[in-house]
């Protein structure tokens, strides 16, 4: 494991894959990851769906009009799923699980991309929420904030950009 600052700047949204599988020892520290990261009262109100099924991957790819094709072709794909009914701050809760995947998936040395499923719709203008909880055949209690498609990286990207980095740090923070 590298330090955190350095894990930062690699970190970046990879959307093209090779065929090679994730071993499931990899996919298992990705799920603890997620389980271990901080929820409001320690309620866990998140839950996840693994698919590595490349047809449901195919019909995941298709839960939005734009921005999940790619999903078709990664080698597996993580379904956040979170239940208000458990904490007000469910949205919350899964959106830290879902970056723990993400930053242990750069950890790994495998690709990753987060596929906002949240308000979004399909092609048809179907509710992409509703769209991926029929693929899966998920219970209504069951909100889908995103999925994060996973893989071996097709290619590799230039680290975060420290320059605009910097700039930002001048328009969007406040000291006082």
């Amino acid at each position: 494991m590298e330090r955190f600052s350095e894990l930062a700047k690699k970190r970046r949204s990879h959307r093209k894959f090779t065929a090679e599988k994730i071993a499931e020892e990899q996919i298992q520290l990705l799920l603890d990851a997620a389980l271990m990261a901080p929820t409001s009262k320690g309620l866990h109100s998140y839950s996840f769906c693994v698919v590595e099924n490349p047809q449901i991957l195919l019909a995941l790819s298709q839960s939005k009009a734009m921005g999940s094709q790619f999903v078709a072709e990664a080698a597996c794909a993580i379904v956040v799923l979170a239940e208000p009914e458990i904490s007000d701050v469910w949205i919350e809760d899964a959106s830290t699980a879902a970056m723990s995947i993400l930053y242990q998936a750069e950890d790994l040395g495998l690709g990753a991309c987060w596929v906002q499923i949240r308000e979004r719709r399909d092609a048809d203008g179907k509710d992409s929420e509703e769209v991926v909880r029929n693929i899966l055949s998920l219970p209504e209690s069951k909100r889908v904030v995103c999925l994060i498609a996973l893989g071996h990286k097709g290619m590799e990207r230039k680290e975060q950009n420290l320059e605009k980095i910097a700039t930002l740090k001048n328009e969007k923070v406040i000291r006082l």
